[in-house]
Formats: structure tokens, sequence, C-alpha cells
């Protein structure tokens, strides 16, 4: 399975690409997407330019799923409505390739990666090289996306399962009939 993991930013989007066989995890592709050549006022522009990146992305390394981190509340709420912004524009690019997305908090993927929840961003890129077994440390926007994707290799996979042995499907998506959800 190929997991591309994204770590949703205004001004900078990290992803990473991992392929996950039973346990074993190999690196694919990490980097990140860049809006600081654009005004902070350009907020349509910028959103765009991560929609765009994100699309590119997917059609460059043809992933199964996504893994998507959740957004906490800042002390700025201002900011907080800005990274949503972000995170919405990411979330609409993975879906728009149809591509299934799970979600994870900071926290969640700090102790998947790092078997710590307040492991800081150092932890983090020094954990990730060592699970993928990569010639450097990777930069801390790509090293918290790799760290998504690695979350959902070992949670996704933990979930899947749990779905097949209760018998509940995975039905995603509304139902829409004239204008109204059901």
């Amino acid at each position: 399975m190929r997991i591309l993991g994204i770590d949703p930013g205004l001004r900078t989007t990290g992803f990473g690409v991992i392929e996950a066989q039973g346990g074993a995890l190999r690196y694919l592709a990490s980097g990140t997407i860049s809006t600081q050549h654009l005004q902070k006022g350009e907020l349509p522009a910028r959103l765009k330019v991560l929609f765009d990146g994100i699309g590119e992305v997917v059609q460059r390394y043809q992933p199964d799923c996504a893994s998507v981190e959740i957004v906490f509340v800042n002390v700025n709420p201002q900011s907080t409505l800005l990274l949503g912004q972000a995170r919405g524009a990411c979330i609409t690019a993975l879906v728009s390739a149809n591509l299934a997305v799970a979600e994870y908090t900071a926290l969640q993927m700090k102790q998947a990666v790092a078997g710590y929840g307040r492991a800081d961003k150092q932890q983090i890129q020094s954990m990730v090289q060592r699970l993928l077994a990569l010639p450097g440390l990777p930069g801390p926007d790509a090293a918290d996306a790799l760290g998504l994707a690695i979350t959902h290799a070992h949670a996704g996979a933990a979930s899947a399962r749990l779905a097949l042995a209760s018998g509940i499907g995975g039905k995603i998506g509304g139902n829409y009939r004239d204008g109204r959800s059901r």
C-alpha cells in the first residue's frame, strides 16, 4: 500500500510518500509545497498553490490513500482559521483524486513514531530517519508528513482489520437527492 502523508500549513505544507508491505516500510519521496513567494493577503492564490501542489504529488506518486494532520486550536483564532483553510485545500485535492483520507492528531503521530506524545520536531525527524533508513534527516515539515504516513501504515491497518472483523462497512460519502441530504 502506498501512503501519502500531509502536514498542512499555509506557508509550508509537508508531504511524504511511503510504501507499506506488512510491517515493512519503504521511503519513496518527501518534500514541501511553499506559498511563501506570495503576499500574506493573497489567501485564494495560496490555497490554489496548495491544491495544485497536492494534485501534482498525487499524480506523480499514485498513492492508494492519504493521511492528514488534524488542526489544533492555536491561541490566535485567526491563525487557526487560516490553517484550517490550508488543510481544507489539501483535503479537497486528495478527495478530488478519489483518495481515502485518514486524519490523525499531532499527538497520535508523535506517539506512533517516537513513542512519546510530546516529542519535539528533532525527535520526530530522528525517528523518521531511523524507521525509513534515510541517509539524512528530513526537513521538519516533511518529517511530520512522513510520520503521518507511518502512523497510518500502523493504525490504518489495525482499523481495517477491526472494521472487517466487526462487519462495519467503509461507505464514504453522503446520499444526495433533490438538493437535500438524507
